[in-house]
């Protein structure tokens, strides 16, 4: 029925098979997204909610590398809030709460105004293997379609499995059917596989809520956007709330802990450690008297209203008796209750820094297939299995991102070097150099990548050279400018800091604790040049010149490990000849098959002895 031959083959239309066929089809690679559901799109399974801690910093670099999540997020955002403003900046980490049903619309909208995509609804249940390299895949209805390269991005639909208490369901979501046949021909390919667990809060009729009894959480006040591209601004919010439960209902859940999966042995794998369900969460904690909830609207226009915090596979009449119990929840009506949700993984050490698998070729993994959770950890796998796809079937180099270059290069490099027994979810202390992984900078790290790859567009080049310039401009002002004590004194005062009793450089004065280049353009004159640049020029040119000591440092460490990075192990290497190795570190190198002497050293299990070993070895 499709005789065209397609340069990229998506499997699933989650966050990271969107962004996976978004990046092959706008380099230019005839690209096919295939979807059981042509109608879930882009659906958000979870929380209508994207960035977050660390997720928020993935998101803007997906934006600054041409992928399509900022943008959609900026265009069906209802709230925005910068989360950590009362630590550094590398802690700052942008957020959106969403509206569920638009942010899948935009996400379609996007996909079918994308030059080189057609879209098919079926479900895979095979590929097309021949010689060890993937040429095609064959749906349920028999349909045979050929393609130099696939991405699988199944999420949680390979043989998924949902629990409500003790009734089962097969599905890769509520109401939607799992997928079969990929993960059994994996393993007979010679794939090691394995089970995970996640799981939702049910969902409620926020018209049944009395939010009088708890906490708003408005959005900011100056909100600002994921995108660095002309996204409108949000002028109205919706705002959240927060709740908490109390003893009556932890009393009222342990009623069901006989009938929970999670209890009873029904559920095997493990689930994300840092999103535990409620049962989860009164089991470990059980000297906490209380948790917090946060209620948050579902979209502009509905009622349904998305608990977060309570997620559950309790049977659905323990979660409603509970649920009655939490302030302002007493005549609460539920659209459906949580539940949790057992799905195929496999361990993601089996791949490439591409993505591609080493032992198929071009055959890619992408997204929760690989042991994540997290719409952002996805869609940023999903980027970059779709430019290495796109690459490998035009014969071009691999893109890789390092881990001083981007969150998306920490989260890869984790996976495929240490693996994953959890669901892995990224945080800023997973970075070590988080300091230049700022959410602010993401565009002056890998636009001008992006843009080299064929990426990005011109115009968002031009725009990152702007805010370079710009922003240097500024700086050198404030570091050329001397502020006598007559003028900056009372502004010291007025921050309890020290006066001064002679001139100082205005770049000298910004970098004292609480001072902000806000406080000095209470100065007139330095309001007049300040108001001429933007406040995303204004807050780099701040940065740059409060944390300058702490950045230069944070370089040199990473010139000095790159030194590492350059010494390369040959992909055949036999550390089994290595006497001198450890046990552990000859079975987890030989199984990881580090690129670098940096890699090497990052996997769990081999000492800086081993590490010296290797050295001494390729020197010679």
């Amino acid at each position: 029925m499709i005789s065209e031959i397609y340069d990229v083959i998506v499997v699933g239309a989650g966050h990271a098979g969107c962004e996976a066929a978004a990046a092959a089809a706008n380099l230019g690679s005839k690209t096919l997204l295939i979807t059981m559901n042509m109608q879930t799109i882009g659906q958000m399974s979870c929380n209508p909610a994207m960035g977050g801690i660390a997720k928020g910093q993935i998101v803007r670099e997906i934006d600054a590398m041409g992928g399509y999540s900022g943008i959609v997020a900026d265009k069906s955002a209802i709230q925005f809030k910068m989360l950590n403003l009362s630590k550094g900046p590398a802690m700052w980490s942008p957020r959106t709460q969403n509206d569920r049903m638009l942010f899948a619309e935009e996400w379609r909208l996007a996909l079918e105004n994308t030059p080189n995509l057609d879209f098919f609804q079926d479900m895979v249940k095979q590929l097309i293997v021949e010689n060890n390299k993937v040429t095609g895949v064959i749906t349920s209805l028999g349909i045979e379609i050929k393609g130099r390269s696939v991405v699988l991005t199944n999420g949680t639909f390979l043989n998924g499995l949902i629990h409500v208490g003790d009734k089962q369901l097969g599905g890769g979501r509520m109401g939607e059917p799992r997928a079969f046949g990929i993960t059994e021909q994996l393993v007979t390919l010679g794939f090691e596989a394995g089970r995970m667990k996640t799981g939702t809060p049910p969902r409620v009729d926020g018209r049944s809520l009395d939010y009088s009894k708890m906490e708003e959480q408005k959005g900011d006040e100056n909100p600002q956007k994921f995108s660095y591209l002309d996204t409108p601004k949000l002028t109205k919010q919706l705002s959240c709330h927060i709740v908490y439960t109390n003893e009556t209902v932890h009393d009222i859940l342990r009623e069901g802990f006989d009938r929970s999966p999670m209890f009873n042995g029904t559920i095997q794998s493990l689930g994300p450690r840092y999103c535990p369900s409620i049962e989860d969460k009164i089991n470990r904690f059980a000297e906490r008297n209380r948790h917090q909830l946060f209620v948050e609207p579902e979209g502009w226009k509905t009622v349904e209203i998305y608990v977060n915090g309570f997620s559950s596979s309790l049977p659905e009449d323990v979660q409603i008796k509970a649920m009655k119990h939490i302030p302002g929840f007493e005549n609460v009506k539920v659209f459906r209750p949580g539940y949790a949700i057992e799905y195929d993984y496999f361990p993601p050490t089996q791949l490439k820094h591409t993505l591609e698998t080493k032992l198929i070729d071009n055959l890619y993994f992408a997204g929760q297939i690989n042991g994540t959770t997290g719409y952002e950890e996805a869609a940023g796998q999903g980027l970059i299995a779709g430019i290495n796809a796109h690459n490998k079937v035009h014969e071009k180099d691999e893109f890789i991102l390092n881990r001083d270059e981007a969150y998306i290069g920490v989260l890869i490099d984790d996976l495929i070097t240490k693996g994953t027994e959890e669901p892995y979810r990224m945080f800023t202390s997973r970075a070590e150099y988080r300091l230049l992984l700022r959410q602010d900078n993401a565009d002056i790290r890998l636009t001008e990548k992006s843009f080299q790859l064929g990426l990005a567009k011109e115009d968002r080049l031009r725009r990152v050279e702007t805010k370079v310039t710009e922003s240097q401009s500024l700086e050198e002002f404030l570091r050329e400018t001397s502020l006598k004590p007559g003028v900056i004194n009372p502004i010291l005062e007025s921050i309890e800091s020290n006066p001064v009793d002679q001139a100082y450089r205005a770049a000298q004065i910004l970098t004292r604790p609480n001072m902000t280049l806000e406080k000095l353009e209470e100065i007139d004159f330095i309001k007049e040049i300040s108001a001429q640049y933007s406040d995303e020029v204004r807050e780099q040119a701040e940065i740059n010149i409060k944390y300058k000591g702490y950045i230069e440092k944070e370089k040199e460490n990473v010139a000095k490990l790159n030194r590492l990075e350059n010494i390369k192990i040959p992909e055949d290497f036999d550390y089994t000849k290595l006497s001198s190795l450890s046990a552990e570190a000859k079975q987890k190198m030989s199984n990881v098959r580090p690129k670098t002497i940096a890699q090497a050293g990052r996997i769990s299990g081999v000492s800086p002895a081993d590490i010296n070993v290797l050295l001494v070895y390729l020197g010679r």
